[in-house]
C-alpha cells in the first residue's frame, strides 16, 4: 500500500523557493514542486501566467477576510480544493475561466 506513496521520485517533493509579488511588495514562497506543478496548471486552465494568478488570489483573499494569515498553506489547500472539485469536471474549468476573464 504505501509503495504508491513511498516510492514517488524525490523531485516531486524537494522544495522550490520563488520569489512573487504581491501587494506591489516581493516575498518568497516556498512549496514542494509538486504543488507548483498544480499551480501552473489552475493559472494556466485559467488564461493567467503563475505570477498573475498568485496575486489575483492574494488580493481576492484580502477582499473576503481581510487578510491572509499563511499564503503558502492556503496555496496548498487551494492545489487540494483544486484537484477534488474541479480538476477533471468541465464544466467547473469552465466557469473558472469565465470568471478569470471576467475579473481581468
Amino acid at each position: 500500500m504505501c509503495h504508491i506513496f513511498a516510492g514517488q521520485a524525490p523531485e516531486r517533493y524537494m522544495g522550490e523557493t520563488r520569489s512573487v509579488r504581491l501587494g506591489g511588495h516581493v516575498t518568497s514562497v516556498r512549496l514542494e514542486k509538486a504543488y507548483w506543478n498544480i499551480l501552473e496548471e489552475v493559472s494556466s486552465a485559467q488564461g493567467m501566467k503563475l505570477g498573475k494568478f498568485l496575486t489575483t488570489l492574494h488580493d481576492e483573499v484580502l477582499d473576503l477576510q481581510g487578510e491572509v494569515q499563511n499564503f503558502t498553506s492556503l496555496l496548498r489547500c487551494a492545489c487540494l480544493t483544486y484537484i477534488e472539485e474541479v480538476k477533471g469536471d468541465d464544466a467547473r474549468v469552465e466557469a473558472l475561466k469565465v470568471e478569470a476573464t471576467a475579473a481581468a
